[in-house]
């Protein structure tokens, strides 16, 4: 039985190989969220897989998101969660409670157990430290009168300008950056959906690969079957036949962007999936819907 073990074992890693040469020293960026983030077992793979691609030679970037977290902290507080489009209508004290869990809270935990897996790990903000320059976000949106209207969501911002030095400096130091997706306009703090930081930064690396972790399998088609392989020009042609729907779409937008801007490939798996990061980048199948 050991040895059938043994040629399982050996048989992962010949596979492996090839994909650690062609990542080695190269960017991977992978957004962080949803199931894999809150469940405690998930967690900790995630962790483990982060410091095992910086081990096989890659530079990981992880860009985190805590929507749950941050619901759940104002429940607590007697205030009631408001969204339009998916995005949270922040207000001044709403903006407070968001930057305390994202950064001291979230991304503090995971820089933990990073470093409990033997990886080096740093926690950065996009703001305080400078790496997401930001513009408010303004929802443009048609009323029952055919009248476009625009909804202030607050402390709700877009990337308007990502300085990435301060990552490539902390990967050339052998420390693997966690970034919280907040972004500054001068003394102002706006809150950025981690899909879309996560997107601008790899961008700004021209990451070899963009990994957004979500709750689904990837991308479905018609007969509810996963897509494996989405080309930019098919990914846009099933948005507007209304194939890919909801939430997908930012999640393709973003993927396109940064393609776009100089990322080599993204990929879009289920994070509910145990090494879910590992399978992707080191076999021969992978996971989830690669879009190129």
């Amino acid at each position: 039985m050991e040895k059938i073990h043994s040629s399982i074992r050996a048989k992962i890693l010949a596979e492996a190989l090839p994909y650690m040469q062609m990542y080695d020293s190269k960017y991977v960026v992978v957004k962080y969220g949803g199931h894999a983030m809150v469940n405690d077992n998930l967690a900790d793979i995630f962790a483990q897989n982060i410091v095992m691609l910086q081990q096989a030679g890659m530079k990981p970037v992880v860009v985190h998101g805590g929507g749950p977290q941050i619901g759940e902290t104002l429940k607590a507080q007697g205030v009631e969660s408001k969204f339009h489009n998916g995005l949270r209508i922040t207000d001044r004290d709403t903006i407070k409670v968001v930057e305390r869990v994202l950064y001291e809270i979230i991304n503090t935990d995971i820089v933990k157990k990073i470093k409990k897996h033997g990886g080096k790990s740093i926690s950065l903000s996009g703001n305080k430290d400078s790496i997401i320059f930001a513009k408010k976000l303004t929802n443009i949106y048609k009323t029952d009168s055919n009248i476009e209207k625009i909804m202030d969501l607050g402390f709700v911002g877009e990337p308007k300008k990502i300085n990435p030095s301060t990552i490539i400096d902390h990967c050339k130091k052998g420390s693997i950056p966690v970034i919280t997706p907040l972004g500054k306009d001068n003394n102002t703090t706006y809150n950025i959906n981690a899909d879309t930081a996560a997107g601008a930064i790899a961008g700004a690396l021209k990451a070899s690969r963009l990994l957004m972790l979500t709750d689904i399998a990837g991308v479905i088609d018609e007969k509810k079957e996963l897509i494996l392989e989405l080309k930019v020009e098919k990914a846009e042609k099933l948005i507007s036949d209304g194939v890919i729907v909801g939430g997908m779409i930012p999640k393709i937008k973003t993927c396109i962007d940064a393609l776009k801007n100089g990322v080599d490939k993204a990929v879009i798996l289920d994070g509910r999936v145990e090494n879910a990061i590992i399978l992707e980048l080191f076999t021969e199948e992978g996971i989830g819907t690669l879009i190129n």
